[in-house]
């Protein structure tokens, strides 16, 4: 599936995220008086809704900000980590906003209490409006975790803003079937819920250290053993240090006994191979002229490894 770009890409993403927690402090003060006006529940519930997304974005552009901070002694890759922290929490936080959407919408079921349909239908649909602008600034191709629960946030907010506004329509056409407006926010709730914890997943995946979405690492081990100058490849481990930042490490026995020199150049080819193919830039290869095998152990492997990917042989 082709990702196109965002028209508003070039921004930095802390300005992105930042013009977007502005835009929806307006929004919600604009659904909370409104909802006061009109007696309806439905906007009340979409301002606390977007409230949460407010702290949600201010999170992850805090964890933006972050990964600024030059690596240090005690933090040796710096704060990579942060926004994929930010991303499953505002998953959870997802999760815990839809719980309550859906609790919300069942005991309102049976509440006939009467809304001005005209008024929730205007302010849900400029809501939408303004959401819908966000989604456009968080849109981001290179699929960054804490950029896609920002997004993710955003997402709910359209939906959630459009289904007000259609149970505000439903209402004001009909003077009455009140019962559409908690239906309503029960389906897109339940929609919001499954991406979440598709996100959830996907950020628990990099925590664990667990290979990065998208990489073969069998195909990696080939291609790396296909240089003319290498036996075998083994104790191979690639995790991600953000959505964008990935990372490897591995033992590459070479055939003969090259230089220190000759060593290096062909360290420094593998490792440009390594980068331009699959995107790791920060890999580390230790260099042998011998396997480390001992009989049919493996003393570098970590026990529990996979074992295709502790020992292959190229020739």
């Amino acid at each position: 599936m082709i990702s196109l770009p965002s028209p508003f890409e070039r921004l930095s993403r802390e300005r992105r995220l930042a013009i977007v927690i502005v835009l929806n402090v307006a929004i919600v003060v604009a659904q909370a008086v409104t909802g006061v006006i009109a007696g309806s529940l439905g906007l009340l519930a979409d301002a606390g809704h977007n409230l949460a997304d407010v702290g949600a974005v201010a999170l992850s552009l805090w964890a933006v900000r972050l990964t600024h901070r030059r690596p240090t002694a005690s933090r040796s890759f710096g704060w990579h980590r942060s926004t994929v922290l930010a991303a499953q929490a505002n998953a959870a936080a997802i999760l815990a906003v839809t719980a309550l959407i859906v609790f919300e919408a069942l005991r309102r079921l049976g509440d006939s209490s009467e809304v001005r349909g005209g008024v929730v239908m205007v302010t849900a649909l400029v809501a939408l409006a303004g959401n819908a602008f966000s989604v456009l600034l968080l849109r981001d191709s290179h699929h960054d975790l804490n950029m896609r629960s920002a997004l993710l946030h955003m997402v709910g907010d359209v939906a959630a803003s459009a289904g007000v506004a259609v149970a505000g329509f439903v209402i004001f056409v009909t003077s009455g079937n009140y019962w559409v407006d908690p239906v309503v926010s029960l389906v897109v709730g339940l929609l919001i819920a499954v991406e979440a914890i598709r996100l959830l997943r996907a950020t628990t995946d990099v925590l664990l250290e667990a290979t990065p979405a998208g990489l073969d690492l069998s195909v990696l081990v080939d291609a790396v053993a296909a240089d003319p100058s290498v036996d075998d490849v083994h104790d191979v481990h690639a995790w991600a240090l953000s959505s964008d930042v990935h990372a490897l490490s591995a033992h590459v026995v070479m055939n003969g006994h090259p230089t220190l020199e000759e060593a290096q150049v062909v360290g420094d080819r593998l490792k440009r191979l390594i980068a331009e193919r699959f995107r790791i830039a920060h890999a580390t290869l230790e260099l042998e002229c011998e396997t480390c095998m001992d009989g049919d152990r493996d003393p570098c492997a970590m026990d529990g490894l996979t074992p295709s990917f502790e020992h292959r042989h190229a020739h």
